[in-house]
């Protein structure tokens, strides 16, 4: 067993526990692999080693240290710095497609959220998701975890400026859907037809003006409860399934 030596600072491309580390593994670019002695998952270690990986063997302490006390379940994952894609990169892999479909998220605040979408957005076939680079949460760790996985599948660009992208992907022949409470159409009553791209709003300000004006469509899920709104990710989860099975 080769034993290492670990720095106990958490890292922002530390997945840990036993499914996510499996899906990193799986997918994504692996840098090291650290396990707790007598760590016996027989799927994982089959596939460390159909990776060609020779894994860290270190103690608990390090393990907690290193995922500040997480659900570690004896691995951790350290991974590559995920990359973007850009823009044009996402354009063009949805081309010649029944039905391109991109989501922009206007600055997500919450790994949990953004990893939740994330996973929404692969379940659904989206060809890419496009993020603010100032006030959204980037790719980091939480995310991943949180994603359990899709974060390697989805392509994610970054960008200054979410109205320059609407232009962009109007030119290409997108509609553009945004998703706000006041909006007065429902989200079952479109027919979501050719290329689409959906917009959703930040936790707490939801989409903004200028944004929700250079959309095509405003549409809205109608609350029949006591809530008047749903979690930013259950909401895009619903809209991505509807525009997916309409």
């Amino acid at each position: 067993m080769k034993k290492g030596n670990p720095t106990s600072k958490n890292s922002l491309n530390y997945i840990y526990g036993r499914l996510p580390s499996l899906n990193c593994l799986t997918a994504s670019k692996v840098k090291n692999v650290y396990l707790q002695h007598n760590f016996s998952d027989d799927k994982l270690l089959k596939t460390i080693s159909e990776k060609g990986i020779h894994p860290k063997y270190v103690d608990l302490d390090t393990l907690n240290k290193m995922s500040n006390n997480g659900n570690h379940q004896g691995i951790i994952v350290e991974t590559l710095p995920h990359e973007y894609s850009s823009v044009d990169e996402i354009i063009r892999s949805a081309k010649g497609k029944e039905q391109p479909l991109i989501l922009i998220l206007d600055e997500i605040e919450d790994p949990h959220n953004f990893g939740a979408i994330l996973r929404s957005a692969d379940a659904f076939g989206v060809d890419g998701v496009i993020i603010k680079s100032k006030n959204q949460v980037p790719l980091n760790w939480t995310v991943a975890k949180v994603s359990t996985g899709a974060i390697e599948y989805v392509k994610v660009a970054q960008v200054s400026n979410l109205n320059n992208v609407i232009r962009t992907l109007k030119d290409n022949g997108y509609w553009i859907y945004a998703a706000d409470g006041s909006a007065k159409d429902s989200y079952q009553q479109l027919d979501y037809k050719g290329s689409v791209a959906l917009i959703v709003g930040s936790e707490g300000r939801g989409i903004s003006q200028l944004v929700m004006k250079n959309s095509d469509f405003i549409i809205k899920i109608p609350m029949s409860g006591h809530v008047n709104s749903l979690n930013v990710s259950v909401s895009t989860g619903i809209l991505l399934s509807r525009i997916r099975n309409k």
